[in-house]
């Protein structure tokens, strides 16, 4: 298991939520959620105060795992991240993050719409808890953008 922090994200079309690990991969923790229109400034900034050795990136597929048109939109912000930061971007399939964290929201007693900025990092954290956990066990989930 390589050691560094790295930050979560679930990239959604007004707000993307961030969680970050610690720098040994342990766990994933919920950080904030941002406005998409700055969110490549915001996500450079913690990049460098986390230190982060890469970010992690839901893909949206189609349940049959085809591409749709927030798959495209995933991949470009990854591309665009990674040049605003020069910080890897791996990119790993979300299907149902968004639902699962809902469901963990809701049974926590927080409502759906009070908790949406919250819902964006729960998702972002369960994704990167899934890459960590994947990590873990010698599989790297995703594709890559960038150098690794």
């Amino acid at each position: 298991m390589r050691t560094g922090t790295r930050i979560g994200i679930d990239v959604g079309t007004a707000r993307v939520g961030v969680a970050r690990s610690d720098a040994l991969g342990l766990m994933a923790v919920p950080v904030i959620t941002l406005p998409r229109q700055s969110a490549l400034e915001e996500l450079a900034s913690l990049a460098t105060e986390y230190d982060a050795i890469e970010f992690v990136c839901g893909l949206p597929l189609s349940l049959d795992g085809s591409d749709t048109a927030s798959t495209v939109d995933a991949r470009q912000f990854a591309l665009d991240l990674y040049n605003a930061t020069g910080v890897i971007v791996r990119l790993v399939d979300e299907r149902l993050t968004t639902v699962t964290a809902q469901h963990a929201l809701h049974d926590a007693s927080h409502s759906t719409r009070s908790g949406r900025a919250m819902i964006d990092q729960v998702a972002a954290t369960i994704l990167l808890d899934s890459a960590l956990n994947a990590e873990r066990t010698g599989n790297t989930l995703g594709e890559t953008v960038g150098e690794p």
